[in-house]
């Protein structure tokens, strides 16, 4: 089996990101994205999928870090997409119910090749740290595009806001873990159109 391992970079007037995901990994990580508590949400999802991820950007963050979280939202779908190939053998789909205390969430995933987001979770507070919680959807969002993912999530049970965001990214790390699981049952794509 040859290495599911990818890098990307994209350089903007706004942001300059490097990815580099490798989908058969350990769970580790070195993030900076200059924005510390996406840091830690996305060291989460990498920890939690098992995903060992590089992630370094450079953004304006003079002015918000809405370009920061939307552009890597955008670099890491593409890296998801590009370390993933051709799809075959991988289990497709995957879903995770995740408490965090108080909190539940759902998310479920289908790497159909088609984009698609249902984010449904609310917000009781503009910002946690300093991301603003505006960006949390916009995230997800850039990922389903950039990656050809159907991404649903949802907030089974809200409270403490960092609990719900800590439980969406933890949640989308095991879901995209099963998805991009191999199963040796699946011989090439699991569709029936032939082709992902």
């Amino acid at each position: 089996m040859s290495e599911r391992k990818a890098t990307v970079v994209r350089t903007t007037k706004e942001t300059d990101i490097r990815a580099e995901l490798a989908l058969d990994g350990a769970g580790s990580s070195k993030i900076d994205t200059g924005v510390g508590f996406f840091n830690h949400m996305l060291e989460g999802f990498s920890r939690h999928g098992f995903f060992d991820l590089d992630l370094s950007c450079k953004g304006d963050l003079e002015v918000d870090c809405h370009h920061t979280v939307e552009d890597c939202g955008i670099v890491l779908g593409t890296v998801i997409k590009e370390a993933l190939g051709d799809k075959k053998g991988i289990k497709r789909f995957g879903s995770c119910i995740l408490p965090m205390d108080e909190s539940l969430v759902l998310c479920a995933i289908d790497l159909s090749g088609r984009p698609y987001l249902v984010f449904d979770g609310e917000f009781t507070v503009e910002k946690v740290n300093d991301l603003d919680t505006e960006m949390v959807k916009e995230f997800f969002y850039a990922i389903s595009y950039a990656a050809g993912m159907n991404l649903h999530i949802k907030v089974l049970q809200s409270g403490n806001n960092h609990h719900m965001i800590e439980a969406m990214f933890k949640a989308f790390g095991r879901a995209l873990d099963e998805a991009v699981t191999l199963d040796p049952r699946i011989t090439d794509v699991l569709s029936t159109k032939g082709s992902l």
